[in-house]
């Protein structure tokens, strides 16, 4: 940890950190290239083969229905990202890679799987069922875990835990099934055209029931486990080459079979399906909710732990770790500066919230030996990006303190000014209590 006196950062010579004889396909703008381009690629081709599937009116029909859960979904993975938010880009990557690249693969592979089943065994019933519960799975997990792992491999100091691995992953299934949706619902109403069903009663009413109000979180409910594998992985040390690399193996294992019970829950007899939903699927659900809501309070909880040490050496007010530790101040921290500054310092502020998150996890894996070689480097760069934001953050984090301070106080004594180099009589100006007390 940081102990010297906070003090304005250096700029950086013109040559820090940059490769001095860079390949032309290691820049960075011929990657995010050569990705947008496969993505945009993949996006053409499965928007003609579902179009292909459902005709133009059925296409439209199943695009307006199936857009519906989106909204939904992604709001309640952003809320459980809030204590650390990830870049908007790993999020627009892994919906895009869900919508367009594994759906793409799991039309392709599914389709030509089953076709061979069925000319193999002369059983078109039989392929159907088998490439549904043994073939689909295992295609279309593995390909919305390809995201994870990218996300995982070349974002690495965005994914720091489970609820990275939770988002990463529940992102992505949302876009997958968003895809998905468009093509069974689209379908349906192609059928409700040729056999006249109307109304509550057709095919497309049914197909919306089941899809979109009963089970939207079917498909983040499975890449979700292959998620939290991930996160735990990106949790243990980098000496632990077995456990990092069984862990999201075991969760890609366990979604791929959550996601074979549930397909194979209509061989189960006429009451099968909904066994299984009100039995093992509403459970799975309930369960994986209680443990991401319980892993973004022991983030919290790990802010108000980590932080006290920065305020020490001067680099934090005494007041920011319970600020940062309470979601409540947060947002009154941000309307604070969005009231008295405007909107760019509120999103200052978000980002401070933000650095002073990373940094508070980066010193928890260094406590436990879990830190990587870049340690002082990374713990420095947090540092300097807190430093450049204190004079608009700080004032509303101790205001939001003060203002979410618990109702019975708790003193702690002054912190001594030798502390709080620069800031004078300041330092002594802040509320009665403990703000490292929840």
């Amino acid at each position: 940890m940081a102990t010297s006196p906070p003090f304005p950062p250096c700029p950086p010579s013109p040559g820090d950190g940059a490769l001095r004889h860079r390949r032309w396909w290691q820049r960075r703008w011929v990657r995010y290239g050569a990705l947008s381009s496969l993505l945009a690629l993949s996006g053409l081709v499965i928007l003609a083969l579902v179009r292909r599937q459902t005709g133009t009116e059925g296409f439209l029909v199943g695009l307006g229905l199936a857009v519906l859960p989106v909204p939904w979904l992604i709001s309640a993975f952003r809320w459980l990202d809030r204590v650390e938010p990830g870049p908007w880009r790993n999020l627009v990557f892994s919906f895009a890679w869900g919508a367009c690249a594994a759906a793409l693969i799991a039309i392709v592979a599914n389709s030509f799987a089953t076709k061979w089943i069925a000319t193999s065994t002369a059983d078109p019933s039989g392929a159907d069922t088998l490439g549904a519960t043994v073939i689909a799975p295992v295609v279309e997990e593995s390909a919305k875990a390809a995201a994870v792992l990218l996300v995982f491999l070349f974002r690495r100091r965005d994914f720091t835990g489970i609820v990275d691995g939770v988002v990463i992953a529940g992102i992505t299934a949302t876009g997958f099934a968003f895809t998905e949706n468009i093509l069974y619902l689209g379908t349906a109403f192609g059928t409700d055209q040729l056999t006249g069903g109307r109304g509550i009663a057709s095919v497309t009413a049914a197909t919306f029931f089941v899809r979109i109000v009963m089970s939207p979180f079917a498909h983040p409910l499975f890449t979700v486990l292959t998620g939290i594998g991930f996160g735990i992985s990106a949790l243990s040390a980098e000496r632990q080459h077995v456990r990092r690399v069984l862990l999201p193996l075991g969760g890609l294992l366990l979604a791929m079979g959550m996601h074979a019970f549930w397909n194979g829950s209509a061989t189960f007899g006429p009451y099968g399906f909904f066994a299984v939903y009100g039995g093992f699927m509403v459970p799975a659900f309930a369960l994986l909710t209680w443990l991401a809501i319980w892993t973004r309070h022991r983030e919290l909880r790990t802010v108000r732990a980590e932080l006290p040490a920065y305020v020490l050496a001067g680099w934090l007010g005494p007041a920011e770790p319970f600020a940062l530790g309470s979601m409540r101040a947060r947002r009154m921290a941000r309307d604070y500066a969005r009231h008295h500054y405007g909107r760019p310092a509120a999103r200052e502020v978000a980002r401070y919230e933000g650095y002073a998150t990373s940094l508070a996890f980066l010193r928890q894996r260094g406590r436990a030996g879990k830190a990587g070689a870049d340690f002082v480097v990374r713990e420095r760069e947090l540092l300097d990006q807190l430093w450049r934001r204190r004079q608009v953050a700080r004032p509303a984090l101790e205001y939001a303190a003060r203002a979410a301070a618990p109702a019975r106080p708790v003193y702690a004594g002054p912190v001594p000014a030798a502390h709080w180099p620069g800031y004078g009589s300041a330092a002594v100006s802040y509320p009665e209590y403990n703000p490292y007390r929840s």
